[in-house]
This record gives structure tokens, sequence and C-alpha cells, in this order.
């Protein structure tokens, strides 16, 4: 690929979702990219880079952007974080929240859903300690298409082997064909939205508890502080948020700080 035809798409990946490529990974490009030319008829990248410079088509923008933000993501990743949900946060915030028994939570960027439908699996767990609360989970992307593919809940058996337990697969999905699907009870629990991280996103309202994992490592370090700040803005003063186990917030922003004795968790600055 010319140096001139990658510079148009890295100008319009970095603007419109603060993504970050480099030369080194024009093998990404041409391999999630290749597909929409064909689709619309281009002859080969550099036309359809031609398209995106001119602006000439939203939906070939959107259709570049998304391919290229979708991201690699299991059920219960990492493992650490959800233990530290049910072991650190929830009892933080039983005790924090006791008076309006409210609790709102946000997986921000939350790909094909296997995350969030891992907190919802958890705190469907934790019913019987939660009496009376009223909880909200929200999920978001940036890509439309991802968001819908995450709201169906349909996972292959592949998908399925990837971190989740025997129980919890038997318990929360039910079997059509060769594929699993979430159970209705668990999808009715999680509100699905289209959102870019970049953006004001102040509909959403306020949130408790956000993941944000695996994602800003996409980014260079102004984009990091811009995505750390718009998440800051919709968390109280006590909230906590959680990133993945390569990134963090020292040297990028004054709004988290680590909480104490705890890896890859952040509290609100005060």
């Amino acid at each position: 690929m010319e140096e001139r035809i990658f510079k148009i798409y890295e100008d319009f990946l970095r603007k419109e979702s603060g993504l970050v490529v480099t030369m080194e990974k024009v093998y990404l490009l041409e391999s999630r990219l290749n597909p929409i030319a064909k689709k619309h008829n281009l002859a080969d990248l550099t036309e359809l880079a031609n398209k995106i410079k001119t602006k000439t088509n939203k939906a070939i923008e959107k259709e570049v952007m998304e391919a290229m933000t979708t991201n690699e993501t299991s059920f219960f990743r990492d493992m650490r974080p959800f233990d530290n949900l049910e072991k650190v946060i929830l009892p933080y915030f039983i005790k924090n929240r006791a008076s309006t028994k409210k609790l709102r939570i946000w997986s921000a960027a939350c790909s094909s859903g296997q995350e969030v439908y891992s907190i919802a699996m958890i705190l469907k767990e934790w019913e019987a300690k939660l009496p009376g609360w009223n909880i909200e989970i929200v999920a978001s992307d940036i890509s439309k298409d991802i968001i819908d593919k995450a709201e169906a809940g349909i996972y292959t058996q592949f998908e399925v082997q990837r971190g989740l337990p025997i129980q919890r697969l038997v318990k929360f999905f039910d079997q059509k064909d060769d594929k699993w699907v979430i159970k209705d009870e668990l999808k009715a629990k999680i509100k699905f939205k289209e959102a870019n991280l970049l953006q004001d996103m102040s509909a959403m309202g306020n949130f408790d508890i956000v993941f944000c994992r695996n994602v800003l490592i996409y980014f260079n370090r102004e984009t990091k502080g811009q995505v750390l700040d718009n998440i800051r803005k919709r968390m109280p003063d006590d909230g906590v948020l959680l990133l993945g186990g390569a990134e963090t917030v020292l040297g990028i922003t004054e709004t988290f700080t680590p909480m104490a004795g705890q890896s890859g968790m952040y509290i609100v600055k005060g």
C-alpha cells in the first residue's frame, strides 16, 4: 500500500474512532477492508481511500470504521476483574449504596457481548444478596453491527468454550442447533447502545462501575486521556473503573487513581 493511501486511512481512523494504526498493520487494513471494497464494486483500497477522503459515502465510512474497531473478546476474559467484581466491588457498593439500593454498570466497548453477559451472570447469581436493589447494566460499542450481534446473544461452540464454565453455560444458555443462545431473562437485564467514547455521552447518564478493558491500548496518549476524561464525566465521586491488564491511567490523566491493593482497578480522584 502506498504511504499516501495509508495516510488517508490513518487520519480517518484516528479522527473518527481514536484508533492508531501504523505501517506495520497494513496487513490488517488489507484483510479487513478488501471485502468492503469488493462489496461496493471498487477496484481496490486506493479507490476505497478516495471515497473516504472525499466524504461522498457515509455508509462506506461507517463500514470502514466498524471493520477496524472490532476487537478480540471472550467470556470472563482474564478472570481477575470478574473475581474483583464479586469479592471487592459489589461488597463496596452494597455498603456505599445501602440507602438508595441503586447501581449502574457500564461495559464500554463491549464488542460482541461476552464481557457484559459475564457481568450479568454474576449479578444474576448475586440476586439473593441484593433484595430490593435496582441494578441497571448498559453495554455500548462504536460498531452498530457488533452491538446487534451482542444483543442477539448467539454464540458458536468455539466462543462459549473460551472462558465459560460449563455450569454457567447450562444455567444461562439454550442450545439451538449448533449454536448457544443467551436466555431471555439474562438479555432483559442489559441495555445495548451505540456510542463513541470520543464523543459526548451525557445522554447515557452516570455509572457507578465502568468496565473499559483492552480499549486504551489501541489509542495514542492524547486520545487515551480524552477517553478517560469522558468516562470520568459519567461517574460519581466514588465510582470504580476497571481497565485491561496492560492498561493504566498513570501518566495519562489525573482524574483516576489506582485502588489501594488492587490491580487494574481505579477510583475517581477527588
